[in-house]
């Protein structure tokens, strides 16, 4: 199986090298994925401006976590939920908070239980979720575009899940604990 290195500053495009110098600036670190993505000319603008179009959704902060942490879990990306978890906690979520996102409900939040239950949905239906889903997802106070916003949302983090999946990189935040059991 072919290794892939995440490729320093120097190896990457000048373009990707300045996206590089301000994720450092702003991280105090370059994570390795976001690297990774530097190995395209086009892969690391591309991801960045979808990332970032995330922020102008309607989902808070919070919420992407949540929808992050339940994709990267059916997905299995562990460097995801590496990330994720330390995101998680400093948006606020406490441990058994995570391990519930991850498992795909969120029963100190009924709202947060339909985002996450809907976005496992997606996930592991490939889009085929089951209209009760949709409809309590609805019902929770959601609106019919906020669906779409889920979607690019899901999406997004499956671009970053598939990443990992294939490159195999070293994951550079620390690791996620085991999820013992799914219940939902």
């Amino acid at each position: 199986m072919t290794i892939f290195q995440v490729p320093t500053r120097e190896q990457v495009s000048a373009q990707n090298g300045q996206i590089l110098d301000n994720l450092q600036k702003g991280l105090g670190f370059v994570p390795n994925l976001y690297a990774t993505f530097g190995l395209s000319e086009n892969g690391l603008g591309a991801y960045m401006a979808l990332q970032q179009s995330q922020t102008q959704s309607v989902f808070k902060a919070k919420e992407r976590e949540a929808v992050n942490l339940v994709v990267s879990q059916v997905n299995k990306c562990i460097y995801c939920l590496a990330a994720h978890t330390a995101l998680g906690k400093m948006n606020g979520f406490t441990d058994e908070q995570i391990l519930q996102l991850r498992a795909g409900y969120a029963d100190f939040d009924p709202k947060l239980d339909a985002l996450v239950k809907l976005a496992r949905a997606i996930t592991e239906t490939r889009g085929h979720a089951p209209g009760e889903t949709v409809d309590n997802f609805l019902s929770a106070g959601y609106k019919a575009n906020d669906v779409v916003d889920l979607i690019l949302l899901v999406g997004d983090k499956i671009i970053s899940n598939y990443l990992h999946a294939l490159t195999r990189i070293p994951v550079d935040f620390p690791a996620a604990p085991v999820l013992e059991a799914v219940v939902a």
